[in-house]
Formats: C-alpha cells, sequence, structure tokens
C-alpha cells in the first residue's frame, strides 16, 4: 500500500532544491513516496529538512508548528534533538535510506527493470547497517564525466549517478571541455550527450577511446538513435541509449559501474 510522506524543507540552494526534488520524483515508483510540503498539501508534514548553513532556515526551528517533527539535519552543529544530521557535500541517497528506516521498509526508487536488478541502488542491501566503510569508500571513490549542454539533462544525470552511489562528478557543456578533463582526470563512467557543441559526436567518441587513462564504461546519449547508430556504438564496445534515457535501463547501465 502506498503512503506519501510530507517534508518540509527550509533552505538549499537551488541546485540542491532541483536534486532533491528529482529525487522526490523518483521516488514516485515506490510504495513509499516522498513530497516536499507546502501550505497547500492535503496532509501535514512529517519531517523536518532543514540546511544548517543558512540562518533563516535555523530560526524554523523555533516554530510552534515544527514542534515534534522528525529533524534531519544538513550541515554542522545539528541540535541535540536532531534524529539525523548529514555533512557536505550532501548525498542524497542517505538522506533516502534514513527516512525509509523511519519511514517505511527500504525498496528501490526503479520497479520497471528489464532483466537485472539495480543493486547499487537496492537502499536496504547495498548500504545497510552492517554495510563495511570499505564497500563505502569503494563506492564513493568512483568518478563520473557528465557531457551535456543543457542544465536540466545534467541535473538529472547527476541525480542518477548519486542513486547508483557515484557522487564524484565532473561536468562539461562543450566537446572542447570533455576533452580537457579526460586530459586531466581518470573517470569510471562517462554519460555523452551526442548534442554536445563543438564537435561531432562520433569523432568526440573518438577521442574519449583515445583518453590516456582508460575509460572503462562509456554511456552515449541520442535523440531518435537508428539501427546504424545501434549497430556503429556496439562495435565500439559503448552503450548507446535514446534520449532522454528510460531511467530503469540507466540505472542498470550505472550499476556495472
Amino acid at each position: 500500500m502506498t503512503q506519501r510522506i510530507f517534508v518540509n524543507v527550509i533552505g538549499f540552494s537551488d541546485v540542491e532544491r532541483h536534486a532533491l526534488n528529482t529525487v522526490f520524483r523518483l521516488s514516485e515508483e515506490r510504495e513509499t513516496v516522498y513530497a516536499p510540503w507546502t501550505s497547500s498539501s492535503p496532509e501535514p508534514a512529517r519531517m523536518l529538512l532543514i540546511d544548517g548553513d543558512n540562518r533563516e532556515a535555523r530560526l524554523e526551528l523555533d516554530w510552534p508548528g515544527n514542534a515534534g517533527l522528525k529533524l534531519a539535519w544538513v550541515g554542522p552543529d545539528a541540535p541535540a534533538h536532531a534524529w539525523r544530521s548529514f555533512p557536505r557535500p550532501l548525498s542524497w541517497p542517505e538522506v533516502v535510506r534514513s527516512m525509509d528506516e523511519l519511514f517505511g521498509p527500504p525498496v528501490t526508487l526503479d520497479v520497471d527493470l528489464e532483466a537485472e536488478p539495480p543493486l547499487d541502488i537496492d537502499l536496504d542491501a547495498a548500504a545497510g547497517p552492517d554495510t563495511q566503510p570499505s564497500q563505502l569508500d569503494a563506492e564513493s571513490s568512483k568518478r563520473a564525466l557528465i557531457a551535456a549542454s543543457g542544465t536540466e539533462d545534467r541535473l538529472y544525470l547527476r541525480a542518477r549517478l548519486a542513486l547508483a552511489e557515484i557522487t564524484l562528478a565532473d561536468e562539461a557543456t562543450t566537446a572542447i571541455e570533455v576533452l580537457d578533463l579526460i586530459e586531466k582526470n581518470a573517470y569510471d563512467v562517462v554519460l555523452l550527450d551526442f548534442g554536445l557543441p563543438g564537435m561531432n559526436g562520433w569523432m568526440l567518441l573518438k577521442g574519449l577511446r583515445q583518453a590516456p587513462q582508460r575509460i572503462p564504461h562509456i554511456v552515449i546519449l541520442k535523440s531518435h538513435p537508428s539501427a546504424n547508430d545501434s549497430l556503429r556504438a556496439r562495435l565500439t564496445g559503448v552503450r548507446l541509449l535514446a534520449k532522454p534515457p528510460h531511467p530503469g535501463k540507466l540505472q542498470v547501465v550505472l550499476g556495472k559501474v
């Protein structure tokens, strides 16, 4: 039975808010759904999520209407009564995992996967209480490159990476930036929008394949890919997904990183 949990979110930057709203939208596929609380919400909030670095947000603690709500605090100097506190850089999967512990049994955010489960976002198995710190360190050390010109596209891909426990990600908006970044850094996965300005997509892919440090996983995103595109990608050894990528298929790919 589906339950909807409203969260009173106070503070945070526009980028953080966008990432959180993306994660909340993804939760619509689960039995436990999270949504930001507003004055027009049909039910009262059951949780406070406060940006501790925001002075105005801290003042909300004294508002009587928030008394009795579970408090999740982001940043330093968490109040003694805070239920959980999270440091920055913020990992939204960690926040959701903690909320699941409180409000319901953890379940995966993607339920429409085709063949194999996305083990990276199995919230009760991938990072439960018995997970060793070394395992978490190995996950967090993975590095991704998001190559897309659109802000919405980059934020969405960053959110999908975060759900796969890959929170270290660089961004590029042009082909020149991509080539510059792969010269300087080693990446475990590159998400490449074939519509990136500055160079033909196949030429840019060739540059990625010739990077000084081998990139184990390259995912290209292309609008209306043809059968020839799919064959060419397969022969090149990369994964081709239609743009916008199906969330389940993308999560399966990221689960292999």
